[in-house]
């Protein structure tokens, strides 16, 4: 037997642990060099670990394990890799508490479905599917919970148990009304932070309203045109991404950010962008955005939104941001006062492009208007100079060839 040690790789200096979040393979399968094996989730990001060698796999960490960077968490048998297809599984080595009957089939079904039992007390199992393959969907459990009868029926039969380790630890009120999980590494470090910024920072927000007709006008114009020669849509998210690069040259105190006594200036421009993800907010960097035309930015977004969305990113995505752009108007947020992405002295939050009634050449008409908001350092950062910072944005946007002749 030639086996393989499979251990959580290092992830960087800052991180020593995780949470095993899941298996992508079964005790005793075979697998392929290069193969996922499992999801490794920590404080600051979520990675996958990867076969080495293809053979029989035999895991050694149950699913949802607190594990060390370093850490043995399963073996690859090479020497059975010609014979795997005929040898049955190897037995599970790993040990769990025991599990109810709903949690059991729900490692075979959605999250969302997982968390309609988990309120309900429902059983999977019974329910009749009309997914895919007879995969049982929310929409089958909500039906099945819809008689308050049935749920609480459901609820008395299913018995007590401990919850395994593959499970978040939830406490059912009665009725279902109420549930208890516990937070994820990633949602954690997430609340840690900002209440770190808040507590730490003397943040102020500065808000002004940007006239969109101008970049509307541009995009309907060149859509197409841009689409041809680069493959990606031309969005909003470039416009914003260019004035702000413009409006931190002529306001540098807003590029800048404090290291204890002394004011770091920053004489680059890698902007973080604030995506939303099944798990929770990430914010990694485009980095030289003062260099990328309007395509290149559209692309470099769209990879780093991606990689997020698929977990795909790791530390050096997040690493030298030094201003943030976060868009809550995709979502149809009206307003808000986003948080300061530390050690960052600002943040740009856009909002939803709504049409209002403004007064423009003595008339009233109607335009369609964003809201944006300006938190800042204030510790930094004067209000002369958020103030000029935000103005600085808002010309850009509703001129957008100030961005070429940089005025």
């Amino acid at each position: 037997m030639s086996l393989i040690e499979v251990k959580i790789p290092p992830l960087g200096e800052s991180i020593v642990s995780g949470v095993l979040a899941k298996w992508h393979v079964k005790n005793g399968d075979t697998v392929k060099k290069d193969q996922p094996l499992f999801e490794l989730e920590t404080d600051k990001i979520t990675s996958e670990g990867v076969a080495e060698s293809a053979g029989v796999i035999t895991l050694k960490v149950a699913t949802g394990a607190e594990v060390k960077i370093g850490e043995l968490v399963a073996t690859i048998d090479t020497a059975a890799v010609a014979q795997a297809s005929s040898l049955p599984s190897a037995p599970v080595t790993v040990t769990a508490p025991a599990a109810s009957p709903a949690t059991a089939a729900s490692k075979e079904v959605s999250p969302a479905v997982r968390r309609v039992a988990a309120d309900t007390g429902i059983d999977p199992t019974t329910v009749a599917g009309t997914g895919k393959a007879g995969r049982v969907t929310k929409g089958d459990m909500l039906a099945a919970a819809a008689t308050p009868k049935e749920i609480a029926a459901a609820i008395a039969a299913a018995p007590a148990a401990a919850v395994p380790a593959s499970a978040p630890v939830v406490t059912a009120q009665p009725a279902g009304k109420r549930t208890r999980a516990k937070m994820s590494k990633l949602r954690q470090t997430i609340a840690k932070r900002l209440v770190s910024a808040q507590q730490e920072a003397a943040m102020l927000t500065t808000f002004n309203e940007v006239d969109m007709s101008a970049v509307m006008a541009l995009r309907a114009k060149y859509q197409d045109d841009f689409v041809k020669k680069n493959g990606v849509k031309l969005g909003f998210m470039s416009f914003f991404t260019k004035a702000v690069v413009h409006a931190l040259k002529e306001v540098p105190g807003v590029n800048a950010q404090i290291d204890g006594d002394e004011i770091i200036q920053n004489h680059y421009y890698d902007i973080s962008m604030a995506v939303s993800t099944e798990k929770g907010l990430v914010v990694p960097v485009v980095r030289d955005c003062d260099k990328l035309d309007m395509a290149g930015i559209e692309k470099a977004i769209g990879e780093v939104a991606k990689k997020a969305r698929d977990n795909k990113l790791g530390l050096p995505d997040f690493e030298g941001g030094c201003f943030t752009i976060t868009n809550g108007g995709i979502f149809g947020s009206m307003l808000s006062t986003p948080i300061i992405n530390a050690p960052q002295s600002a943040i740009l939050g856009l909002h939803a492009i709504n049409d209002r009634p403004v007064a423009l050449n003595g008339q009233v008409v109607i335009r369609p208007m964003m809201y944006l908001a300006l938190s800042y350092d204030h510790r930094l950062v004067d209000g002369k100079e958020a103030v000029t910072f935000l103005v600085k944005v808002k010309q850009a946007i509703e001129d957008p060839t100030r961005l070429l002749l940089s005025v």
